[in-house]
């Protein structure tokens, strides 16, 4: 009896000891937090894995004495959930040191301040997305200022596309966006891709976090202009004898502008009764959830199953270009978060096979399997896969099964061609004249630019392309010219645009004698009109017409 009661006694204190030691654990490390937000001058504030590819584990900073480097706790020290407002959890995984005054600083702090209706309405473009990302950068251990990193990049605007052929909330490039995984086709574009974005993101930062010794503004700043970039001008720096931290460092105008502006953010965020503004509340809880549809599926369908607009279905699932999801894959679709039950039930209800319309087309003479494709807005591999096709060769009477748009072409407002004819459309301003343009072989960006006596970036700019995008004959241009206006002691030009119905008897030669302008001048600018082989009655062409000088 004396035995039983000594070991009861002994694991009693052990256990005791443990509880102790545990509690001492705990304190000591809501201790070294409490110094290293005081350290840092981080303000402490009230601050479900939805992830497609797996997290990329934290690197350890391994940097020391640099003055672009905290060593904060991890961020799994908080309790993110315990915060009401995303900007509080934001505020409360801060990381970086915000502590800085530089003029590049001032500048960006400046214009950022001045503006709070844009940084409401970038705010707005995050909600659906903030949330997501803000929750994978706490289980990366990423520092989650780098949640702001979409406002410097693309505003948050999942079509956001540059010059440089970047692309989506990240703006990757192509071959970066290939070496991440994010694959890029006629059906589906992932450096628009939510979630496959944010995830490449997050693994590409954590390699330059680590290949720069944990300083995360070099890190920074190689992913705007690339790690060679940076380590060229750091070791130029290291042979001068000069600092090698960011602020040193000399790099190209857009990176020493990139860096500023993100920390800009960060201190407005950090304190914005400081900058007299206002953060728009967006609540600290999932926006979407994701729903795995096991196949190819109409967007417009699945926005009618869901009892959501199709333009917020696409701006939930930016990367599908078309009118329905890519048949190769993601087979998943995201869904507002009180939509997502319901849009799993219907779903059940509809075989896969009926996910999308289908047409039987009976091969006419002439026909070639691409002009199939083009015609019914698909692709050949699409039709090959589909019709079970070893080649492209098609007989005349064969038939296919097409998969087309249920509903109009024109609904699916936010897919690839719909944003493109949007944004020919857009007039730069009022008094612009708009001249339809088709690429012809042997044509480049320069050589149409300085036909029409523009530049190669707002010509690119007008068609929502890259400057290194490929200009294939066919391709459908549009140019916006300003009207001339000029006078002499003699003479006086005022060129109009005028809407001219052809009528009966008339032909090109007519019209063209009839406003002094040139035959080719009329096919040049209705490409539609006078690419069949004669006019009709009826036909409206556009004409810039002299309506001064007769």
């Amino acid at each position: 009896m004396i035995y039983k009661i000594f070991w009861i006694c002994l694991v009693s204190l052990t256990l005791s000891a443990c509880q102790t030691a545990s509690k001492i654990e705990q304190d000591n490390a809501s201790n070294d937090l409490a110094e290293s937000l005081e350290d840092s001058d981080i303000t402490e504030a009230d601050t479900e894995q939805l992830g497609f590819i797996d997290t990329v584990p934290p690197v350890e900073s391994t940097a020391e004495d640099n003055e672009d480097v905290t060593n904060a706790p991890p961020i799994a020290a908080v309790k993110p959930r315990d915060h009401d407002d995303i900007w509080d959890r934001i505020r409360a995984g801060y990381q970086l040191d915000l502590d800085i005054d530089r003029p590049r600083l001032s500048s960006q702090l400046r214009w950022f301040s001045s503006h709070p209706s844009y940084l409401d309405r970038v705010s707005k473009r995050g909600e659906r997305y903030l949330y997501y990302i803000v929750e994978e950068l706490e289980k990366a251990g990423i520092p989650t200022e780098i949640a702001l990193l979409p406002i410097v990049e693309s505003g948050f605007d999942p079509f956001g596309y540059s010059h440089g052929r970047a692309s989506g909330p990240w703006q990757f490039i192509p071959s970066t966006g290939q070496m991440y995984g994010l694959d890029q086709t006629w059906w589906y574009d992932g450096r628009r891709d939510i979630i496959g974005s944010t995830q490449a993101a997050i693994a590409y930062l954590t390699r330059l976090h680590k290949m720069f010794d944990g300083n995360w503004l070099h890190a920074l700043a190689s992913y705007n202009s690339g790690e060679g970039t940076v380590m060229r001008a750091i070791k130029k720096n290291q042979k001068a004898g000069k600092p090698t931290d960011f602020w040193s460092l000399d790099l190209p105008r857009e990176t020493r502008a990139y860096v500023p502006k993100l920390i800009a953010l960060a201190k407005i965020i950090k304190d914005p009764e400081k900058y007299n503004y206002s953060t728009y509340s967006i609540p600290n809880k999932p926006y979407f959830d994701v729903v795995n549809v096991g196949g190819q599926i109409d967007l417009a369908q699945a926005a009618e199953m869901a009892n959501v607009s199709i333009d917020e279905v696409y701006l939930l699932n930016p990367g599908f270009n078309q009118w329905a999801t890519s048949p190769d894959g993601p087979h998943r679709l995201l869904m507002p978060i009180s939509k997502a039950k319901r849009f799993r039930a219907k779903l059940a209800e509809i075989p896969s096979k009926e996910r999308v319309t289908w047409v039987r087309y009976s091969v006419k003479a002439g026909d070639n399997l691409l002009l199939v494709a083009k015609q019914h807005n698909t692709t050949v591999n699409v039709l090959q896969d589909v019709n079970k096709m070893s080649s492209s060769m098609i007989r005349v009477g064969q038939e296919l099964m097409i998969p087309v748009a249920g509903n109009n072409i024109e609904s699916y407002t936010l897919s690839s061609h719909q944003r493109l004819l949007a944004k020919q459309s857009k007039a730069p301003n009022r008094n612009r004249i708009k001249i339809n343009y088709t690429v012809s072989s042997g044509d480049s960006l320069w050589l149409i630019a300085n036909k029409y006596k523009t530049d190669t970036k707002t010509l690119a700019r007008w068609n929502n392309m890259g400057l290194g995008d490929p200009l294939m004959p066919g391709k459908k241009l549009v140019v916006w010219l300003e009207p001339e206006k000029t006078e002499t002691n003699s003479t006086r030009s005022v060129i109009k645009k005028v809407i001219y119905t052809i009528r009966s008897g008339e032909s090109l030669a007519v019209v063209a004698n009839k406003f002094k302008v040139s035959i080719n001048d009329i096919r040049e600018w209705n490409p539609k009109v006078t690419s069949k082989k004669y006019v009709q009655p009826g036909d409206k062409v556009t004409l810039l017409v002299n309506v001064v000088g007769g």
